[in-house]
């Protein structure tokens, strides 16, 4: 059976992919209080990052941005860069929605170069998709 904390992080996680704000915001404290008493940090990250994505959809773009670079420091003391890169297409995300496309595609690119490192062909392909429709 699955430890709580991994139910927990997987339920956040799906939820910022399809974009549940109340569904992160119900299960993101629960996921927080069990990463921050084990001190797990890559939970903690999926966590901050997940309320980054919350916040930007509720259009609290300062709190958004601090969540995210919260996540984008924790995930990078283990150098998980398929998360970084996660984080850095959300920050992206963030500046398309504060109307500043260029800052958007420097993240995109920085995400880009994450994925490209991995070869992590379904992200490469998504963000390739994004940056083009950039133009």
């Amino acid at each position: 059976m699955a430890h709580e904390h991994i139910v927990y992080m997987m339920l956040v996680d799906t939820a910022t992919i399809v974009r549940d704000e109340s569904t992160i915001m119900k299960y993101v404290p629960l996921l927080e209080g069990l990463a921050k008493r084990d001190d797990h940090h890559p939970y903690l990250a999926i966590a901050q990052r997940a309320r980054g994505v919350a916040h930007r959809m509720a259009g609290e773009y300062e709190d958004a941005e601090a969540h995210l670079k919260e996540a984008i420091e924790l995930f990078s003391e283990t150098d998980t860069r398929w998360q970084i890169g996660r984080t850095l297409y959300e920050l992206g995300e963030l500046e398309l929605a504060r109307s500043n496309p260029e800052l958007a595609r420097d993240y995109f690119a920085e995400a880009l170069e994450k994925f490209e490192s991995l070869k992590a062909t379904p992200d490469i392909a998504r963000v390739n998709t994004v940056i083009r429709e950039l133009v």
